[in-house]
């Protein structure tokens, strides 16, 4: 089966418990239809790039999955229909990812043996 990586955004007002509900629906659709989730990271309240439906922020999760396309399509099917996602996104990836993703890295920067992220000058 092919390795699905999937990032949406749910409403800035929502509490924690109603994320883990929505985590828990999307996961259950995964493995329901026959799939398993490898990964789920909760990314937390960030700031959007810009504003979405009147929205500053909003809760970002990402889960990696391995399962069929059906799947994921009812799955994206939904987050569509739902008015507490403002976005979705979906990738197939050839193989699952090792370790942390790049967020969850940056934001457990506690152990101060990772340098932070420097611009080289030209």
């Amino acid at each position: 089966m092919p390795y699905y990586e999937t990032v949406f955004v749910a409403r800035q007002d929502f509490s924690d418990a109603q994320v883990k509900e929505l985590i828990d629906t999307y996961s259950k659709i995964i493995t329901d239809n026959g799939g398993k989730t490898h990964r789920i990271e909760n990314w937390g309240l960030r700031t959007l790039a810009y504003r979405i439906n009147k929205n500053r922020r909003g809760h970002y999760v990402a889960i990696e999955s391995e399962a069929p396309s059906a799947a994921v399509l009812e799955m994206e099917r939904t987050m569509r229909l739902n008015e507490s996602i403002l976005r979705y996104m979906t990738i197939k990836n050839d193989e699952l990812t090792k370790g942390p993703s790049v967020i969850m890295d940056k934001t457990s920067n506690d152990s101060g043996d990772k340098k932070p992220y420097k611009k080289e000058a030209a």
